[in-house]
């Protein structure tokens, strides 16, 4: 491998039902990567993207991202995927490569080396819940989501929040990644006459959720709250489909600050006009290209431990505002938004940052 250039395994989904998000994640790497290097690069190096499917099995991804780390291919890994990739992959790079991890994820990741700009539920499921009961009343939920590691524990994680933000959770069900028929789901809602359907489903699967959802009719009496519901998936959807839909997430296109309209700008004159949706997971890719040259440059080095012990001083401004490196994860601000047709109307900040 070439001493001016750094090769980072960027891990983004090309196939299954997280494959939605894949070409917005593409779009926002690039663009994060043609500003490092011309700014310069990491370190002095000129920064590559080798692409790996994330939306593989886990087993799959980890071999493929463990073999380039090993030959020496690339000197760091990041991208967007499921919690059960990334926990495939982690204990394969054996704290080798800095691993920067986008997606929101259940919370807990201590591997040494993993860096995570995402989402987790004590700043993103717990205010919404309580945001949820205070403004709307919603107090009784019921969970569907995917039967993985990130569903399961973000739901035990709502479950422990239930009491202290006034709600309670009546069911919770779980489906196989790709399911097309969500029929007994919802029975399952219906018969539990909940208020409210927490989602933790994963890119295709919450679409057809959606459709089949507003098919039943239940968007008549219960409305729907996930922390993974970016603007692609409110394209699939369909407008009909999208009403009393919330989200909770650290960004949002239409959310329209100064840093967010900037990025916008940035990515259309990079991009094109007929780029991909700049959507959540997309930006989390940008954000964590970002995070990493900024780990490089606070530690000197590429190396786990100079910046591991470095990290903790790390603090900039990028698409969602100011945010700084504590214990590894990303403190971000964190917004809840409303669907509108085929669009986000953000309504307020349920979880401060810096």
């Amino acid at each position: 491998m070439a001493t001016d250039v750094l090769d980072v395994a960027f891990v983004v989904p090309g196939s299954g039902p997280s494959g939605i998000y894949g070409p917005s994640c593409w779009a926002s790497g690039r663009l994060a990567v043609s500003e490092i290097n011309e700014a310069g690069g990491i370190l002095g190096r000129e920064v590559r993207l080798r692409p790996v499917d994330g939306g593989r099995t886990p087993l799959e991804v980890a071999a493929e991202v463990g073999s380039l780390v090993a030959s020496g291919s690339v000197s760091a890994v990041a991208g967007w995927h499921t919690s059960a990739v990334r926990q495939a992959v982690a204990p394969r790079l054996r704290g080798r490569v800095p691993y920067v991890y986008t997606a929101l994820y259940e919370g807990g990741e201590r591997t040494p080396g993993v860096f995570l700009t995402g989402e987790t539920p004590a700043g993103q499921v717990r205010p919404a819940m309580a945001w949820m009961a205070r403004e709307l009343g919603v107090r009784s939920w019921c969970i569907v989501g995917n039967d993985y590691v990130w569903p399961r524990a973000s739901a035990r994680a709502a479950r422990a929040y239930a009491d202290s933000v006034g709600a309670q959770i009546r069911d919770e069900v779980y489906v196989e990644l790709g399911t097309q028929e969500f029929g007994p789901a919802l029975r399952r809602v219906e018969r539990s006459h909940a208020q409210g359907v927490l989602m933790f489903l994963l890119g295709s699967d919450a679409v057809q959720f959606n459709r089949a959802f507003t098919e039943m009719r239940l968007n008549d009496r219960c409305v729907r709250l996930s922390p993974l519901m970016d603007e692609n998936m409110l394209l699939a959807t369909g407008a009909a489909n999208t009403g009393e839909l919330y989200s909770a997430a650290g960004f949002f296109e239409a959310l329209g600050t100064a840093h967010g309209l900037d990025f916008e700008r940035r990515y259309v004159d990079s991009m094109g006009p007929t780029a991909p949706a700049i959507t959540s997971p997309g930006e989390s890719c940008f954000e964590g290209i970002t995070l990493l040259s900024h780990l490089a440059a606070a530690a000197g080095s590429t190396d786990v431990s100079a910046i591991s012990g470095a990290s903790e001083a790390v603090t900039y401004e990028g698409p969602r505002g100011a945010v700084q490196v504590r214990d590894r994860h990303l403190l971000q601000r964190i917004y809840l938004a409303r669907a509108d047709g085929l669009e986000f109307d953000v309504l307020a900040e349920i979880s401060g940052g810096v």
